[in-house]
C-alpha cells in the first residue's frame, strides 16, 4: 500500500440547487433528496432507512437524534454541520466531503467510503469499525478515542490529525503515514503496524506503548 497521496474525486455539485426546509415534513424509509441545498436549520428525531441523497449540500445544519442507517450519499457536501451521534451505519458514501463539521460520536459502522474528505472536523469518539475505506482523507481534524478497529484501508490518508487513544486493533496500517499525527497512546497490535510510516519521535512513543526500553546511548 503506497503512502503517495492520490487526488480524491470531489463531490459533483451542480449550480441552481433547490432550497429545501426539511423541518417542514417527516422523513420516511427510502426517502430521496436530490439537487437540493439544506441550510441554517435543525433536523431533530428523524429516522429513515435506506434514504438516498444525490447532489445535495447541507450547510449550517444540526442533526439531533437522527438515524439514517443504510443510506446512500453521492456527491454530497456538509459545511459547518453538527452530525454528533448520528447513526449512518452500513451506509454508502461516494464523493462526499465534510468541512468544519462536528462529528462527535458519529456511527459509520460497516459502511463503504469512496472519495470522502474530512477537513477540519471534530470527530472524537467516531465509530468507523468494519468500514471499507478507499480514497479517504482526514485533514487537520481530531479522531481522539475513535473506534477504527477492523477497518479495510486503501488510499487512506491522515494529515495533522489527533488520533490519541484511537482503537485500531485488527486494522492493517501498512503504508499508512502517521508521521504528522498526534497521539500519546493507541490501541493497536504490533503486527498491524507492519510497514506503517511513523516519525522518529513516534518510534519512541510506540516503544513505550509496547513496553520497550530505548537506550539513547547515555546510560552507564
Amino acid at each position: 500500500m503506497s503512502s503517495k497521496i492520490e487526488k480524491l474525486e470531489a463531490p459533483k455539485i451542480p449550480e441552481g440547487l433547490t432550497a429545501l426546509v426539511v423541518s417542514d415534513y417527516e422523513w420516511a424509509d427510502e426517502h430521496e433528496i436530490s439537487d437540493s441545498i439544506i441550510q441554517d436549520g435543525s433536523i431533530h428525531n428523524q429516522s429513515a432507512y435506506k434514504a438516498c441523497f444525490d447532489r445535495v449540500v447541507f450547510a449550517n445544519v444540526v442533526f439531533r437524534g437522527t438515524s439514517l442507517r443504510k443510506a446512500e450519499f453521492t456527491d454530497v457536501r456538509f459545511e459547518n454541520c453538527d452530525l454528533s451521534n448520528i447513526d449512518l451505519s452500513e451506509s454508502i458514501l461516494h464523493r462526499v466531503s465534510f468541512h468544519n463539521c462536528k462529528l462527535l460520536g458519529m456511527d459509520i459502522t460497516g459502511s463503504t467510503l469512496r472519495n470522502v474528505l474530512f477537513e477540519q472536523c471534530y470527530a472524537d469518539y467516531v465509530v468507523l469499525r468494519f468500514t471499507n475505506a478507499k480514497g479517504v482523507k482526514f485533514e487537520k481534524s481530531s479522531l481522539a478515542k475513535a473506534d477504527m478497529s477492523n477497518m479495510s484501508l486503501s488510499n487512506f490518508y491522515l494529515n495533522e490529525v489527533n488520533i490519541d487513544q484511537a482503537q485500531l486493533s485488527q486494522t492493517k496500517l501498512g503504508g499508512i503515514d502517521l508521521s504528522s499525527c498526534e497521539f500519546g497512546s493507541l490501541g493497536v497490535a504490533l503486527d498491524d503496524l507492519r510497514r506503517c510510516i511513523i516519525s522518529p519521535a513516534q518510534a519512541i512513543t510506540f516503544a513505550t506503548i509496547f513496553g520497550l526500553v530505548v537506550n539513547d546511548g547515555k546510560q552507564a
